[in-house]
């Protein structure tokens, strides 16, 4: 049967011109789909690729074209886009439509419901609206806050640390620790302040996350873990975080990383159910007949244990906007999304890499070296290696990637692992162990 006898012709519509709705544009048109395609952003800009944003779109550098403009309001920096708009219009037959809010969903009649009140017709819809910053719980009259989710929010911060001596950053996760290590290599000073006592802990576990501490501390970072940030004071501008300890730091900016927020709030009343994100069945179909979900809100059984799971990273995006397309295309059986996540983020000189799900109850086992920066972490579930995480080990985590597809014995698992990084700690069975959370 031909890839065009085994689509639907109808109109699909994805809501969200993110890498999720791009990927699935693309994945559709290439699966053999005749009908239209409209893809649906918020933003203004081209769909754009965000996880430079955190990195090296913050350094005023030759890398920029506006690095040498005396007015960057004027000839704002730009990121690379994920597919030019030509591409998109012309090659694949996209009805782009940029600087549009969806407000509301009617299931019923298969219509979405636009900021300006128009109604959009779809047969097939793919919800791929992703996250948001999650906000400061109070309120300040000081500027210098910043979040860090947008192109927008990205040359605001750009800007802001263009001027920056001290830098603080509420939040030790993945954007926040970015950040610093960004802002610490261009000689800002960075304080991340974090209310656990060992950052990550929560996403990769205690031990995993003690050694990553030691990234951020041999690089000049400082870490103040086991507080809060209770109040902003300045005369117009924050000048000191207060902390929950007594201290006070200096700041010249103020980086909020707590988190982010599935982008769900259009969707109540809608018959779509939810489930801190968009509740999917392994095909990533939601509850209404005909939606799709994917990306950051796409919430989806657990693969290889019980339970369900959302992916906030670039690879789970790109992934499951082209596995929601061909689903939402094809006549003929789904294919169920089953993936092993995957995960990295540059910190400094350091490639972190994260193969697997990390969150177990049973204890992880930590083999290298944190102090010489190459090391690797490897969670179980009973028997069996589920998830891996490596720090400048890119021999380790291809071998690691297709033991843990294979769901390899986690003896295996220790021995392949101690043969590519000869650990500089005691025998496996006095190895420093902790349970991640």
């Amino acid at each position: 049967m031909s890839a065009h006898a085994a689509t639907e012709p109808g109109r699909l519509v994805i809501v969200g011109a993110s890498l999720a709705g791009v990927r699935a544009a693309r994945a559709a048109r290439h699966a053999g789909h005749t009908g239209t395609i409209i893809l649906i952003g918020a933003e203004e800009h081209l769909p754009y690729d965000r996880p430079p944003l955190s990195k090296t779109f913050l350094t005023h550098s030759s890398d920029h074209p506006a690095a040498h403009e005396p007015d960057e309001q004027a000839h704002p920096p730009a990121p690379a886009v994920l597919m030019a708009e030509d591409e998109l219009r012309d090659d694949l037959g996209v009805d782009l439509r940029l600087g549009v809010t969806a407000t509301g969903l009617d299931t019923d009649s298969r219509e979405l419901l636009l900021h300006d009140q128009q109604r959009l017709p779809y047969d097939r819809l793919i919800i791929a609206t992703g996250a948001t910053a999650r906000r400061w719980p109070t309120t300040t009259h000081l500027a210098g806050l910043h979040y860090l989710r947008t192109l927008d929010d990205a040359r605001a911060l750009r800007a802001a640390l263009a001027r920056t001596t001290n830098l603080v950053i509420i939040g030790a996760g993945f954007i926040g620790s970015e950040v610093a290590a960004t802002a610490t290599q261009h000689g800002i000073h960075a304080t991340i302040v974090e209310t656990q006592d060992t950052p990550l802990a929560h996403a990769v576990g205690q031990t995993a996350g003690t050694a990553l501490a030691r990234l951020h501390t041999q690089a000049g970072t400082t870490l103040k873990c086991g507080v809060q940030v209770t109040d902003f004071s300045g005369t117009g501008h924050i000048e000191q975080v207060h902390l929950s300890d007594g201290s006070v730091l200096p700041a010249d900016t103020v980086l909020v990383g707590i988190g982010a927020v599935p982008t769900t709030g259009w969707l109540t009343d809608s018959g779509v159910a939810l489930d801190d994100g968009v509740a999917c069945d392994p095909y990533l179909a939601t509850s209404a007949p005909g939606v799709y979900a994917a990306g950051d809100l796409a919430r989806f059984p657990h693969p290889r244990r019980e339970g369900t799971l959302r992916l906030e990273h670039w690879t789970a995006a790109a992934e499951q906007g082209a596995h929601a397309a061909r689903n939402a295309i094809t006549t003929a059986a789904p294919t169920r999304y089953e993936p092993v996540p995957y995960v990295w983020s540059d910190w400094y000189s350091h490639r972190i890499q994260i193969i697997g799900d990390p969150h177990t109850d049973q204890p992880s086992t930590l083999i290298g070296d944190p102090d010489t920066g190459q090391f690797t972490v490897l969670y179980r579930h009973n028997n069996h290696i589920t998830a891996a995480l490596a720090v400048n080990q890119p021999r380790a985590i291809a071998k690691l990637r297709r033991l843990i597809t294979q769901k390899a014995p986690w003896a295996d698992a220790l021995t392949q692992t101690t043969t590519l990084n000869p650990p500089a700690t005691p025998p496996a069975g006095s190895r420093t162990e902790s349970r991640a959370t």
